[in-house]
This record gives structure tokens, sequence and C-alpha cells, in this order.
């Protein structure tokens, strides 16, 4: 596995203990550490490390623990 970000680490964190969360939870726990949650997301699933439908995770969307 390739080195991670800080944010990466915060959100494979939360991932790894809950196994999956909708995206509009994840967001409110990510909010007061940093933006553009949806990108981040994007390079995880890239990297394998997390699921959900589509390319870009939507509001409705369930994010899946992977890695």
């Amino acid at each position: 596995m390739s080195e991670l970000s800080e944010e990466e680490k915060f959100i494979f964190n939360i991932l790894k203990e809950k196994g999956s969360i909708k995206y509009p939870e994840l967001q409110r726990l990510c909010e007061e550490k940093f933006e553009g949650v949806r990108l981040i997301l994007k390079k995880m699933k890239e990297k394998g490390l997390v699921d959900y439908d589509g390319n870009i995770p939507g509001f409705s969307s369930e994010i899946s623990f992977t890695g």
C-alpha cells in the first residue's frame, strides 16, 4: 500500500472501525479537519481502499472499507 496522506489516514481509520458509513456522516466527521472529502475518497478508491457506487461519491452513497 502506498503512503497515505493525513486526510486519507483519518478516513481510513473511520472506515476501518465502522466498516461502512453514509457519505453525509463521513463528511460531517471530516468537516472540521479538512475539505475535499469527495476527491480524497476518489483517490482512495483508485488505491483500492474504499468502495462506493460511481466515480465520485454522491450524497446518498454508502462508503465501505475494502483495504
